[in-house]
């Protein structure tokens, strides 16, 4: 259902280019730039994650469909305004500064192009993500909810901790490390977690970031 609904909140046509960001091993970017006919980007810090994403791409696109590179999402290294559709898959919530990963990705955005992002935050609280996007210059297209996605998490988290030797043995202690972290942190969040995929959309006149004091 994720993917299906990304399909449709991106609205991407046929040669366009589709930016994953937080790829991981490739497998979010690759089956929507499969199913959109798109061109694939797709960034992330593990080294180890690029390799598989990588040696996944002739499985779903052909030679040139797909590029794949090291990076962190507050800096890309990609062109301004080329990218006509970008999707992050809980990757935004874990970057460093997650207001500048926004920002970063708003600049990537041609004008009317969206961004369709998952988010999360407890059940019944206030979130920022209005101003955060406004702050990007870009504008919240839709909100919609995952009810089903902590109890995924919850089974996904298990597995990792589960499974522990296979990811150190697939992936580098490194990389297994950071995903065991996180499923010990996570675990216990997840009964109050509010989970949405969130559509942001960089107005087709294309305003700049907004910027402080004049």
């Amino acid at each position: 259902p994720l993917l299906a609904l990304m399909v449709t909140r991106l609205r991407l046509r046929p040669g366009q280019l589709l930016v994953d960001a937080g790829c991981g091993t490739g497998g979010v970017g690759l089956w929507l730039a499969r199913a959109m006919s798109a061109r694939l980007a797709g960034l992330d810090l593990s080294p180890v994650a690029i390799a598989h994403a990588a040696a996944r791409r002739p499985h779903f696109l052909p030679q040139g469909r797909a590029s794949f590179s090291v990076a962190p999402i507050e800096a890309t290294g990609l062109p301004s305004g080329r990218t006509h559709g970008a999707v992050s898959v809980d990757a935004l919530g874990f970057a460093p500064d997650p207001d500048a990963a926004l920002r970063e990705l708003g600049r990537l955005l041609a004008p009317g192009a969206r961004l369709a992002a998952t988010r999360a935050a407890r059940r019944g609280a206030e979130t920022a993500w209005e101003a955060q996007a406004r702050a990007a210059g870009l504008l919240v297209e839709h909100v919609d909810e995952r009810p089903g996605e902590p109890v995924m998490w919850q089974r996904l988290y298990r597995l990792w901790i589960g499974h522990e030797t296979e990811l150190r043995r697939e992936l580098g202690d490194a990389q297994a490390e950071n995903m065991l972290r996180e499923a010990h942190r996570m675990l216990p969040a997840l009964p109050g977690r509010r989970a949405v995929l969130l559509t942001l959309r960089r107005p087709p006149t294309a305003p700049g970031p907004a910027r402080g004091g004049r």
